[in-house]
């Protein structure tokens, strides 16, 4: 077409999914990812803390959980009491190694809530700290605290490298660039020279810590390639040089300890296998065992047999090494094993070459066994880097697998690639996304863009309904300009956005899953960080596609920034909205407050600024229900509580006839006993979200068929009494449930706090749910609010107990209609 132009344009994973079908590979299956995002903190470990009420006194703490530099807390002697668990970050808190008390001679007390459960501390000490794991020091002092292990490995930090390819001698390089872990590496001595760089991951079994080759026997000396650049004299000055300044160029210790521990092989000279050239790992070839160095290294050579060969393909291996596999490993599988350069003819066969040869072939138990319980399967999507140029991490398609191996294709490469074979633990493949994450150009793929109208959806399931409004600037919607990811006075556009976890979430994101958000995104440019901001909270939310509907774009409001298209996913169905974002950095912290306000969050739970200690909005002391007074919108669209009070619900028993927009989560309609009876449609759906007037159901036709329930229920008249006395609020007192004809409630629901909700459940027989409900803050106008859709998607409940639970809270409903409505 016309107007036609194949052309690179800003990549977007969720629309390239969509587009080829596909799925993304899971993250669980790349295990070094998984490793390089632990904190260095665990669950389980010990720490000493100073205690709030007396802050020259400590106590014993164990981790319940981490997020980013933040760890909750709780002192030990509560057990299994959650109500004392409390956050504190890294940065700031009092926070201390075990036994830094006894060395410092300060003084470990018990506080005063536990006081009366301790009645031995020496003896309580001594028994909870047997065996007990304390949190490493080096992260809680000096200067590595509150920094995550992973970036301590800076620019100009040194290493030592095994050279690989044909020598057990090591050399120092030196940090050029960490990407996520994958570090960017070059030979000390070479400084400006880039010729010679290395890219691995810092698991990478070859990399050390700098004095790993003097303590394991092995000598310092530069490889082959770059021996010849300087004389023997620079070269024993650079390491004299390197030694001196060892303390403050060196790594922690500690990163290396998830690394592959190296095993004993059992390999001889001359045995043959195949094998991969990590080189050029595009086929299987014939190889041979060349050199045995010790128990746990051993030289293969790729077989050559051409007499004229100017140098061989060889590299170092261990046990665990990938792409090293048994004769005949390829004929078993159905793959086509390449015969060795100067090899007459193409049917190769190993029985004939190993005769020809005079060499036996390695036996299988030299091999490791081989998995296939790994999580990929073929077309699945995953971001590889390109063995030929390692600058480049591409798109890849798995387009076979064969035990623990990967056959991928690549796409955007500058120049093209063939099917490339890796192990499904090679630390050269990364999740979807994982460039993006970590600030990395990932190589999009080239294709065809016709120059044409660019049209915002609305939020609808994949029908992809359009909005009448057209962008007319072609590609405006898409592409970036220039400026946007230029540097302004050394810093990037975008500042970096922090969650504070600690802040109000607000009724439309699930406070657990924001507490599992990252401690920041950015900095970067302010498009890509903030549309990453964003899907993190759609996904953390109850109802993605819900929030994804108070994010789009107003098609009636004046357009200032940059229309991105978000996506969200809920109950199997897929829902996308053109949504507004910034471009600038001054305008930055005033749309993360905002966007903050639409979903009547504190308007501090994320944003430019972290909140150490207590939020400037003091929102911890607000309930879900007083929230909304201050930052609610007061709309009477919203799903969920109504922002004024209970006005709204008066307001709806005063005018029962009149017909109106639904309120999909007012009522349980309990038409029948089935659960095909409710309404499940999801909220950003033209039947559920507003977009279409609908019929409801008035409180009439509601008692109507609450009263044809209650007679099909034929039970006994019980009085239930609370029996926890401890605390008990002044409503309500007792309640009185006659279950065969009414529910007589002694104060108004509406009224009722958290407590008073909690107290109610455990007279029922869904006593063990209330848990559910002082957790989640839920007190009497939440509690009327409540639906059988919304109790089963929000409390995680099987259909039957979230059905008993239905039950009695209609029952409350319809007590207050008949009570205290008028």
């Amino acid at each position: 077409d016309a107007g036609s132009s194949v052309e690179e344009m800003e990549f977007n994973w969720d629309e390239y999914l969509e587009d080829t079908g596909a799925t993304a590979a899971p993250h669980g299956s790349f295990k070094h990812v998984d490793t390089s995002l632990q904190n260095g903190f665990a669950p389980g470990m010990k720490l000493e803390v100073a205690v709030k009420s007396d802050q020259n006194t400590y106590w014993v703490a164990t981790i319940i959980t981490t997020c980013g530099q933040l760890l909750l807390l709780r002192y030990d002697g509560y057990g299994e009491d959650r109500k004392a668990d409390f956050w504190c970050d890294i940065l700031t808190a009092d926070l201390h190694p075990i036994g830094w008390c006894q060395q410092n001679k300060k003084i470990l007390k018990v506080p005063e809530g536990i006081k009366d459960k301790i009645p031995d501390q020496e003896e309580f000490l001594q028994r909870v700290l047997k065996g007990a794991c304390s949190a490493p020091a080096n992260l809680l002092e000096g200067l590595h605290r509150g920094k995550n292990p992973l970036d301590l490995i800076a620019p100009g930090s040194r290493l030592e490298l095994q050279n690989i390819r044909d020598s057990l001698e090591a050399w120092i390089v030196t940090v050029v660039e960490n990407v996520g872990g994958r570090l960017k590496l070059r030979y000390e001595g070479l400084e400006d020279l880039d010729k010679f760089d290395q890219w691995l991951f810092y698991l990478d079994p070859f990399l050390h810590q700098v004095g790993w080759a003097a303590q394991h026997g092995y000598s310092l000396q530069p490889p082959l390639a770059i021996r010849s650049l300087r004389s023997e004299a620079d070269w024993q000055e650079i390491l004299k040089k390197v030694k001196e300044e060892e303390e403050e160029s060196s790594v922690p210790t500690d990163l290396f300890k998830d690394k592959p521990v190296i095993g004993v092989h059992s390999f001889s000279e001359g045995m043959k296998l195949e094998a991969v050239d990590p080189m050029a790992p595009f086929v299987i070839s014939p190889a041979t065992v060349l050199k045995v160095y010790n128990d746990k290294y051993f030289l293969v050579e790729m077989d050559d047999l051409r007499a004229e060969r100017a140098s061989s393909q060889r590299y170092v291996c261990h046990v665990n090494s990938a792409g090293i596999f048994p004769v005949q490993w390829s004929l078993k599988n159905g793959l086509h094993l390449s015969p060795p350069p100067g090899y007459p003819g193409q049917d190769f066969d190993w029985a004939d070459y190993l005769k020809q040869c005079g060499a036996e072939a390695a036996p299988q138990s030299c091999f490791p066994l081989l998995t296939s319980d790994h999580g990929f399967k073929e077309n699945m999507k995953l971001e590889a880097v390109n063995p030929v140029d390692p600058e480049e991490v591409c798109i890849a398609t798995v387009t076979k697998l064969k035990d623990s191996y990967l056959w991928l294709q690549l796409e955007g490469s500058k120049k093209p690639v063939p099917e490339c074979i890796v192990s499904v633990e090679s630390m050269n493949i990364f999740p979807v996304g994982w460039c993006e994450t970590n600030g990395y150009q990932l190589r999009p793929p080239r294709k065809a863009i016709v120059n044409k109208q660019k049209k915002i959806a609305v939020v609808q399931p994949e029908k992809q309904i359009l909005s009448s409004r057209t962008v007319h600037d072609g590609l405006k919607n898409q592409e970036l300009n220039s400026s946007d990811s230029v540097v302004i006075n050394g810093k990037y556009c975008c500042p970096k956005i922090y969650f504070n976890h600690r802040c109000f979430s607000g009724p439309y994101l699930n406070k657990g899953r924001i507490a599992e958000l990252p401690q920041s995104v950015g900095p970067g440019n302010c498009v890509l960080v903030l549309k990453e901001v964003l899907t993190l909270l759609i996904n953390a939310a109850y109802k993605p596609s819900r929030v994804l509907r108070e994010l789009q774009l107003d098609e009636e409001a004046a357009w200032h920034g940059h229309g991105e298209t978000l996506k969200a996913k809920y109950k199997g169905k897929s829902y996308r909205a053109t949504v507004e974002v910034v471009r600038t950095a001054d305008r930055v912290a005033d749309f993360c407050r905002k966007t903050c306000i639409k979903l009547e969050c504190c308007p501090n739970l994320f944003g430019p600024q972290m909140v150490l200690d207590k939020c400037s909005e003091n929102c911890s002391v607000l309930t879900k229900t007083k929230y909304t007074h201050y930052y609610g919108k007061r709309k009477n669209k919203r799903i969920g509580r109504p922002p004024g009070g209970h006005s709204n619900l008066e307001v709806a028993m005063k005018k029962p006839n009149k017909r109106r927009k639904r309120r999909k989560h007012f009522f349980v309609h309990k038409k029948k006993r089935s659960s095909t009876s409710v309404d499940n449609t999801p909220a950003g759906s033209p039947q559920g979200s507003g977009a279409e007037e609908e019929d409801d159901q008035d409180e009439s036709e509601l008692s109507h068929s609450l009263a044809q329930d209650r007679d099909k229920r034929k039970r006994k008249l019980r009085t239930f009494s609370f029996s926890d006395d401890e605390n008990k609020p002044p409503s309500p007192k007792d309640i009185k449930m006659e279950v065969a004809e009414k529910l007589q409630l002694d104060s108004n629901p509406l009224e009722w706090s958290v407590a008073d909700v909690v107290r109610f459940l455990k007279s029922t027989d869904c006593a063990p749910l209330a848990r559910i409900f002082l957790d989640q803050e839920i007190d009497g106008q939440a509690l009327l609010l409540l639906t059988l859709p919304t109790v089963q998607e929000c409390m995680d409940l099987k259909l039957g107990p979230a059905i008993k639970l239905c039950h009695h809270i209609e029952r409350v409903k319809l007590a207050f209609y008949q009570q205290f409505a008028n």
